[in-house]
């Protein structure tokens, strides 16, 4: 399994996949140079006239709904369903889900376009189940990802998409199918937008994998171990930022098998 993991890494590289990302303002830059230091080409657009053009040039879509807003609400609806048409993935970030009811009412008409995957943390997959029992902290998580895993099955049977849960433990589950991934490192949430790449890197190895809950395992990994390895050499935040680009970018084979750590 972990060898398939990594053949998925160069797949990705060789086959550099098109992403279109309607994202938020904040995460923007670093979900770009994610993608460009995986191996895939971002895009971001959001106008209403192009969006069916470019999901016929993209290989996957992302919507992430972090800096919500009327205009770019219409854009992911528009993209979404143009994504369904030409039988492209896409992809739900569900930043802030339980925040507000706006926020909710959006998520619920984007569910209706049944996503191929959704990934976020354990909170926001609570809400998106409507399985939370406490009022969501803004876009930070205040559940363990294991605490989300009957809503992520829920998610899954109710809207045949997979679901992947990001925290100390990473939970992958998909249609009776679940891995758990212990990489990764605590100060990765000390970066803005961590989460919003995760979900980026998925759409791109989504694209061209055609098992997706391998690829959704691979791409897991892929950010986590990126991460683990970065924060060995980092003195906080800010240089981690810069070495989690650089690990994904020139990590090798040796390093993701001597790492990984899944089961399921």
């Amino acid at each position: 399994m972990n060898e398939k993991l990594w053949q998925h890494i160069l797949t990705v590289r060789n086959q550099s996949p098109l992403v279109q990302n309607i994202t938020n303002y904040v995460v923007m830059n670093n979900t770009a140079n994610a993608l460009l230091a995986i191996g895939a080409s971002p895009i971001m657009a959001h106008a209403h006239h192009e969006m069916a053009s470019m999901q016929k040039i993209c290989n996957a879509l992302v919507v992430n709904i972090g800096t919500l807003d009327e205009y770019w609400v219409e854009s992911m609806l528009i993209a979404a369903t143009e994504a369904n048409h030409n039988n492209k993935p896409w992809i739900l970030d569900p930043v802030g889900a339980g925040a507000t009811p706006y926020r909710d009412e959006v998520l619920n008409r984007l569910l209706e376009l049944k996503p191929a995957a959704i990934r976020g943390n354990a909170s926001e997959i609570l809400a998106l189940a409507k399985h939370n029992k406490t009022q969501t902290k803004g876009v930070d998580s205040t559940a363990s990802s294991l605490e989300a895993i009957d809503a992520a099955r829920y998610l899954t049977k109710e809207f045949g998409c997979l679901v992947v849960i990001s925290g100390e433990t990473d939970v992958i589950v998909n249609e009776g199918q679940e891995f758990k991934l212990n990489n990764g490192n605590a100060l990765m949430t000390k970066i803005t937008g961590m989460g919003c790449s995760a979900t980026a890197i998925l759409a791109a190895f989504i694209a061209v994998i055609t098992n997706k809950t391998e690829a959704a395992v691979a791409a897991t990994a892929l950010i986590s171990i990126a991460g683990e390895l970065a924060a060995k050499n980092s003195a906080g935040p800010g240089s981690l930022q810069m070495n989690i680009l650089d690990k994904l970018y020139n990590i090798t084979e040796t390093e993701f098998l001597q790492h990984i750590k899944l089961s399921n």
